[in-house]
């Protein structure tokens, strides 16, 4: 009789046991769900987003840009940095070019990209980075390059924003879309002229950019200490 008792308690823990075993594996399974759920949630935000925005390449660039300008109008941009904010108006004449700039902006790419080109009594060149996650910025916005546009009458006078040429083989000196320079230089760079696309000019804030052209940069001009564009916004 005794021992008929213990094999029915023995039974009845280990059912117990089985029971809340169950019991927080389906809690884990809900918990499981419950952020996959989000993760699908923002997955399909993101694909939302692409599909609204084709991933850009050389061929539907310049398509998609026609369309874009027309529909976005701004052309006044402010760039904070820590030693002070920088203010750009863009050239209407340049459409591709402004139109670009205005939509990385709304893209957020520029948040903590860096001026990592700086050369005192020159130009100050921003829009890059050696971090992982501009990179993926990049890869996500797509790979283009724009045609030159130098014929606007416009010449790298001191405070101009030009765009320079793609890093591949560009005979064409096409322009890279996601970088910018600003000549610092007094009486300006004009060698330039002819070869980058000029699309703005800096309408406050030179006082900046002479303070960080101005750093201590290392043999390939990058600056010693890093130089963070914190973000760039649309401003009227």
């Amino acid at each position: 009789m005794r021992i008929l008792v213990l094999i029915c308690l023995c039974l009845l823990l280990t059912n117990c046991e089985d029971k809340q075993s169950r019991q927080k594996k389906n809690n884990s399974s809900t918990i499981d769900s419950t952020k996959t759920e989000k993760e699908i949630t923002k997955k399909d935000s993101v694909t939302t987003e692409t599909n609204e925005i084709p991933l850009l390449d050389d061929k539907n660039a310049i398509p998609f840009f026609q369309q874009y300008e027309k529909e976005n109008k701004e052309n006044k941009v402010r760039i904070y940095t820590d030693f002070g904010n920088i203010d750009i108006l863009l050239f209407e004449e340049t459409k591709y070019h402004r139109a670009n700039f205005i939509f990385l902006t709304k893209q957020n790419y520029f948040s903590y990209t860096q001026f990592y080109r700086v050369i005192n009594n020159f130009v100050i060149q921003g829009g890059n980075s050696d971090d992982y996650d501009i990179a993926r910025k990049r890869n996500a916005i797509g790979k283009y390059l724009l045609p030159t546009d130098s014929k606007k009458g416009f010449v790298h006078d001191r405070g101009v924003v030009s765009m320079p040429s793609g890093e591949i083989e560009n005979p064409y000196k096409l322009a890279s879309p996601f970088e910018f320079f600003i000549v610092q230089q007094k009486g300006g760079a004009h060698h330039l002229n002819g070869d980058y696309t000029i699309f703005g000019k800096v309408i406050a804030g030179m006082d900046v950019v002479d303070t960080i052209a101005a750093q201590s940069t290392d043999e390939g001009d990058w600056p010693l200490k890093n130089i963070y564009i914190t973000k760039v916004e649309i401003i009227k």
